[in-house]
C-alpha cells in the first residue's frame, strides 16, 4: 500500500476491485482544502480511460505486473495469436484482453504482454505504430498543414484524423496512447 501523493505516470494499481494503468498525475492543493491527486487511468480489463481524484490522505494498493516479451503473429475473430520470442510459445488471446492493443497490431509487431498472478491480463504496443492508410478522401495538391483534417481508414481498421495531403497508400505514424496522427513516413 502507498500514499495517493506517490501515484505515478505508468504503476499500475488495484482499484475499485479492478487493475488500472496510471496515464496521468496533477497533485491539486487548492487554497485552504486539504490537497488531491486527480489522475487518468486505463482499466486493464476493458481498456476504459476514466479519470479519478484521490484525497491526499488515502491509500492505494500498487500492483506489480510481469511483462514478457511477444510477437503478434495475427488474428482470427476475436482471438489474437502471439508468440513468446524466448521459448517460442504460442497463446490466444482475446479482446477482453487486448483491449485497444487490437487496433495497432501488424504481424511481426514485437508486443509485452502483462502477467498478474500468472494470468494475461494486457497487451503493450509501442508508443508509436507506422500503420498503412487504406481508405482517404484524395489528397489535396499543394496542400500545407493547417487545421483542416479529414477520417482516414488504417490497414488495422483504425480511423484517425490526418491532415489533406495524407492520401490512399501513405504510411503514417500513430500515437498509440491517443490513436492521433503524428506524420507522415517516407
Amino acid at each position: 500500500m502507498l500514499k495517493a501523493t506517490q501515484i505515478r505516470v505508468g504503476m499500475i494499481i488495484k482499484h475499485d476491485g479492478d487493475l488500472h494503468v496510471v496515464y496521468s498525475v496533477d497533485h491539486r492543493t487548492p487554497g485552504n482544502k486539504r490537497g488531491s491527486m486527480q489522475t487518468k487511468m486505463r482499466n486493464l480489463r476493458n481498456g476504459a480511460m476514466m479519470d479519478y481524484r484521490f484525497r491526499a490522505e488515502e491509500f492505494v494498493e500498487k500492483v506489480v505486473v510481469d511483462e514478457i516479451e511477444y510477437e503478434y503473429l495475427y488474428s482470427e475473430g476475436d482471438s489474437h495469436h502471439f508468440m513468446n520470442t524466448e521459448n517460442y510459445e504460442q497463446i490466444a488471446l482475446q479482446n477482453d484482453i487486448v483491449g485497444d492493443a487490437k487496433d495497432y497490431l501488424i504481424p511481426n509487431m514485437p508486443v509485452k504482454v502483462e502477467y498478474y498472478d500468472n494470468k494475461p491480463i494486457g497487451v503493450l504496443v509501442p508508443d508509436t505504430v507506422d500503420l498503412k492508410v487504406v481508405d482517404t478522401e484524395p489528397s489535396i495538391q499543394k496542400a500545407t498543414a493547417s487545421a483542416v483534417v479529414k477520417p482516414a481508414k488504417l490497414e488495422t481498421g483504425l480511423i484517425v484524423n490526418v491532415p489533406p495531403f495524407v492520401g490512399n497508400g501513405d504510411t503514417i505514424r500513430v500515437d498509440t496512447s491517443e490513436a492521433r496522427y503524428i506524420q507522415r513516413v517516407q
